[in-house]
């Protein structure tokens, strides 16, 4: 049996070369910040967009992006000051519902806060322009077990009734798949 022996030790140029390698490959999976938005209009005010009746039809896609199922979502928003809820009624294609109520809280500068019954711990969002991106982790039932998934949920503002939500689902850092919704305000 041979025995192939590696160099741990590298030249200065191969040094420099894997680290400008490994630079780019970690800038390349860098993403946007919500700061990229700032400029964008219309502004995005979660106070004013999720204050009243509101209808979303969304899908979930696996990770190779197939539809494996659609909902609708009617909500209502109230808010009294800084604070406010969102409580959401979902209808799944597979006929079984859902109910979430959020309780959210404006913090300032953009910033809120978020709990419902389902989020492990506190959901965080960032707003600044016309988008917003909420990071939480959301406990999922999935075949009689729980899954505690992170959430990386952007949503756009396109106009005074119509935003955009996109929110990719991982877990171990693993990409399990997306949610999609369009949000209309009656």
């Amino acid at each position: 049996m041979s025995h192939i022996t590696y160099s741990a030790s590298f030249s200065p140029l191969r040094r420099a070369c894997l680290g400008a390698a490994l630079a780019l490959a970690l800038t390349g999976c860098a993403g946007p910040s919500v700061q990229d938005y700032a400029k964008e209009q219309p502004q995005l005010d979660l106070r004013q967009y999720f204050n009243g009746p509101l209808t979303a039809h969304g899908i979930f896609t696996d990770r190779s992006g197939k539809v494996v199922k659609r909902f609708t979502v009617r909500m209502t928003g109230r808010w009294d000051g800084e604070q406010g809820s969102l409580d959401e009624h979902f209808v799944y294609s597979d006929g079984s519902t859902q109910q979430r109520v959020w309780h959210i809280q404006h913090l300032g500068d953009g910033r809120y806060s978020g709990r419902a019954d389902d989020v492990v711990g506190e959901a965080q969002g960032q707003s600044a322009g016309n988008a917003i991106r909420w990071s939480y982790v959301l406990a999922l039932p999935v075949d009689g077990k729980v899954w505690n998934v992170n959430m990386d949920d952007w949503m756009y503002l396109m106009d005074e009734r119509t935003l955009l939500n996109r929110t990719a689902m991982s877990k171990f850092g693993v990409h399990l798949g997306d949610v999609t919704l369009a949000f209309v305000k009656e």
